[in-house]
């Protein structure tokens, strides 16, 4: 793929822009911020007239290889007061890390259409459960054990590297449903989202690895140049996002959170449908 200089300036600066935007949201709505990059970088890419054959593979790829270093910084905050259960590690870690191999696996089977249907399905799945569900729902007062205990961490790292996200908004959930208290509940999750994050990415990397008619600056189907340009803008605008949420009542943000999954679920749904409606006219 070539792109001529002012091209890659506009590039460039959309992606900068768009980490502001991960930034503020991922601040204001308490989420790691992968629910936002994905969409983020598959505009930019489809803008930048990239080829739409990986597009969703390069955005999913992308995101995971951000969450590594924000999860890194996010987990150890955590760990320095306490906040992550050894104990979930221990139990959850193998699992997700099966999962996630699991994930990529079948996301090099899918097309990037497909892809998109999968993100989109998902993140209107986890809007309904916010605009309709308490925070108080419980599957019982401690985790499973064996295969069904299992089946939950595994299935979080499977769908985790099929979206692109480092789990928070899977994982989260479950471990309150069986009464982990939510501080502890996301401090754990940000050092699952290592365990999410550092396979997903070599995953990407290798099954893109032998790809073609890329954007440029890509590692597989890890775009560094976008990585390049969202990191800083992202991590500088988080702080910025935690203050403007603090004027808001929890309720607000949940139903807030729950409308942007649906817009966002709604642009993903349409980006999977369109390929073929076009193919299908």
């Amino acid at each position: 793929m070539e792109l001529a200089a002012t091209q890659l300036l506009w590039l460039v600066s959309a992606l900068l822009f768009a980490g502001v935007l991960a930034g503020l949201l991922a601040g204001l709505l308490g989420i790691g911020g992968g629910i936002i990059v994905v969409p983020a970088v598959y505009q930019v890419m489809l803008l930048a007239q990239a080829p739409q054959d990986h597009l969703m593979h390069i955005a999913v790829g992308t995101s995971l290889a951000l969450i590594i270093p924000t999860s890194i910084r996010s987990a150890a905050a955590h760990h320095a007061r306490g906040a992550v259960s050894a104990e979930v590690l221990r139990r959850w870690g193998w699992a997700i890390v099966v999962g996630v191999l699991i994930g990529v696996t079948v996301a090099t089977l899918l097309d990037s259409a497909s892809l998109a249907l999968v993100f989109a399905t998902v993140v209107l799945a986890m809007a309904g459960w916010l605009g309709f569900f308490g925070e108080t729902f419980r599957l019982g007062e401690r985790l499973p054990r064996g295969a069904g205990g299992a089946s939950i961490p595994m299935s979080i790292g499977a769908v985790s590297a099929l979206m692109g996200i480092g789990g928070g908004s899977l994982s989260v959930p479950a471990m309150t449903a069986y009464a982990i208290p939510v501080h502890r509940a996301v401090g754990t999750s940000a050092a699952l989202g290592l365990l999410i994050a550092v396979p997903g990415t070599l995953g990407f990397i290798i099954t893109g690895w032998s790809q073609q008619n890329l954007p440029p600056v890509s590692l597989g189907y890890v775009n560094l140049l976008a990585v390049a340009c969202l990191l800083p803008t992202t991590l500088l605008a988080v702080p910025y996002g935690v203050r403007l949420a603090h004027h808001f009542p929890a309720r607000t943000l949940r139903y807030a959170f729950a409308g942007f999954l649906f817009i966002t679920g709604l642009r993903m749904a349409w980006a999977g449908v369109a390929p073929w409606l076009t193919q299908g006219g």
